[in-house]
């Protein structure tokens, strides 16, 4: 886990091996420091010497600027190696994510993600500060001091290592109990982030169904359980201090009690006991900050145990060596295909079909809901891999296809349009970058786009708002059938695209793909009869089955459940004309 976070540090080394490098040379002189008052005492002071005062005076002074310099030095490359750190972790997090297929995102939420790019990282970010800072400050001068102490009285000095393994074993216990407690809070994030995301996203219906009380409370539950794991865990850390204060005082009244006996008897000089003392508040204080170390890589380990997850996670589909990357044509067949979302799914969501579909055939897709119309056309693009069977494109199974290539020559209008933050402009052009301004125009033409757009006083420059709420359900449908055209797609899929689009506008939209697309492959999946009787081919399908094929025609006269489908639709049409 450590060599893959350590992975990100990259350009970074140089800044954190020069904060360790001058942590080091500050610790040496601030254990010089003491040493130096100690002849200021017994060589100085005590004999009235006040040419040695001014001598060591001018060293300390001197001694005391240079640490303060090294200590700035340091602090800076300690943040620029930090924070770059950090930056690399995100961007190593976020491109990872760019690879994940639908089931990787699905099997760490869209919540448990962003948990891992935000709140984990920045623990992570504070720890790997201490750690090339703080940890290499306090073992430096821990040690240095403890040589020095010896120095003075080797005998007095024994009195740090009575009250070490007592340090030791106070401060294992909390990390091993407090561990655990973190561990279970950053998945009580993912929770809270969910209903946060959830709330936001749904904010209209919130307030339609007046549900704000209801949000409020599940918040409210979710922050509470956070609170009472934090609280858990804080009490614990909370005898860090306490625990270090007892080791501090008994250091020091162990160190005047006999330091006074010595000096009496002449075995030890005034100056002697003061720089003992003052080196016992320096390894007592080193030993505080390892203790805070070791609390926030407590906290911390959780973090980093989560963000080496998500980096160890392998994408589920991905390009073969020697992949094909020229799509011959859009047809499509399927031989015997099943599909399951998971090993452990008792029925699967698509069972043994068996299809051909010809290039530049419009092929209508009609089912309940749950029957696996959007779950079929997702294979195409490999957004899920077959579990059993073969789908081919260009009659070549698409596992053997560059992936990149496959999906460049599908477009997509899924169920759920997105629209980004950005204007219509740029929102046209994820569908092709390069896109000149008469083939965005063209595009939104054939998808009834251009007439509502130019209405806008700025036109294909008008902002979009996050998600697309400033535009109404159908003038963002048309935009996303407008922005796929641009790809210039070998097929087109529209899963439920023209929902939200009164019947005169699909029909124009569907006249414009028969006569200016007519080589691309069309799938498109519809709740009304209307929106796809033209089409060449017509699939029913039922519990993940296809039941029936074929034209309108022969689908009234062979398949009930079609039939039946179209009639109430007719009634429903007339009762609504009457």
């Amino acid at each position: 886990m450590i060599q893959l976070l350590a992975k990100s540090i990259r350009q970074y080394k140089k800044a954190s091996i020069l904060s360790a490098l001058f942590v080091a040379f500050e610790v040496v002189l601030e254990v010089l420091i003491p040493l130096v008052m100690k002849d200021l005492i017994d060589k100085g002071i005590d004999l009235g010497d006040m040419q040695v005062i001014l001598r060591l005076g001018g060293l300390l002074v001197l001694l005391a600027l240079a640490s303060l310099l090294l200590g700035a030095l340091s602090g800076r490359f300690c943040a620029i190696a930090s924070s770059g750190f950090a930056r690399n972790l995100r961007h190593d997090l976020y491109h990872k994510v760019q690879d994940f297929s639908f089931s990787n995102i699905d099997k760490f939420s869209t919540a448990g993600i962003v948990t891992r790019l935000t709140t984990d990282v920045s623990n992570i970010q504070m720890a790997y500060m201490m750690l090339i800072r703080v940890a290499v400050r306090s073992p430096a001068m821990l040690a240095f001091s403890l040589f020095a102490a010896f120095r003075i009285n080797n005998r007095l000095a024994l009195v740090f290592f009575c009250v070490l393994p007592i340090l030791a074993i106070g401060l294992g216990l909390i990390m091993y109990h407090a561990h655990p407690i973190f561990k279970g809070v950053f998945q009580t994030y993912d929770k809270m982030n969910t209903v946060v995301q959830e709330n936001l996203r749904g904010f209209r219906v919130v307030k339609s169904f007046v549900r704000e009380e209801h949000e409020i409370e599940k918040f409210s539950q979710v922050s509470s359980s956070i609170f009472q794991d934090f609280s858990r865990a804080e009490k614990l850390l909370a005898f860090n201090s306490p625990l270090m204060q007892f080791c501090m005082y008994s250091c020091m009244l162990l160190l005047s009690w006999f330091g006074a006996r010595l000096i009496v008897a002449g075995g030890m000089t005034t100056g002697g006991l003061m720089t003992l003392i003052t080196y016992t508040m320096q390894i007592l204080m080193s030993l505080m900050m390892l203790s805070m170390i070791f609390m926030m890589l407590t906290i911390s380990r959780a973090s980093a145990e989560r963000v080496a997850e998500l980096l160890q996670e392998e994408p589920e589909l991905g390009s073969r060596p020697g992949a094909e990357k020229e799509i011959p044509d859009g047809s499509v067949c399927f031989r015997n295909v099943s599909f399951s979302y998971s090993k452990e799914q008792e029925r699967p969501c698509l069972q043994d079909i068996k299809l051909e579909i010809p290039s530049g055939a419009t092929v209508g897709i009609l089912g309940g809901t749950g029957s696996g119309k959007s779950t079929l056309v997702q294979l195409i693009p490999r957004l899920y891999d077959a579990s059993r069977g073969q789908v081919l494109v260009g009659g070549k199974d698409v596992r053997d296809y560059d992936l990149e290539s496959l999906r460049d020559a599908v477009a997509m209008v899924l169920q759920k349009n997105t629209l980004f933050s950005g204007s219509i402009r740029e929102n046209l052009r994820w569908g092709d970058p390069e896109a000149t301004e008469e083939e965005m125009i063209h595009a939104c033409r054939l998808a009834q786009a251009d007439a509502f757009i130019r209405q806008f006083p700025d036109g294909y420059d008008t902002h979009i708002e996050q998600g697309g709420v400033n535009v109404s359900g159908g003038q963002r449908q048309r935009l996303c059938i407008a922005r796929a055209l641009l790809k210039k797609p070998k097929i087109l899929i529209l899963d439920d695209s023209t929902s939200a689009v009164d019947t005169a506008t699909d029909a124009q939209i569907r006249r414009a793909f028969r006569e200016e697309i007519p080589h691309t492959t069309k799938f498109i999946i519809a709740q009304r009869i209307s929106s796809v009787q033209d089409a060449d081919i017509i699939l029913v399908m039922d519990g993940g089955r296809l039941i029936a094929q074929g034209s309108h025609s022969q689908l009234l006269e062979s398949c009930p459940i079609y039939r039946e489908v179209y009639e109430s639709q007719q009634k429903g049409d007339g009762d609504h004309a009457a």
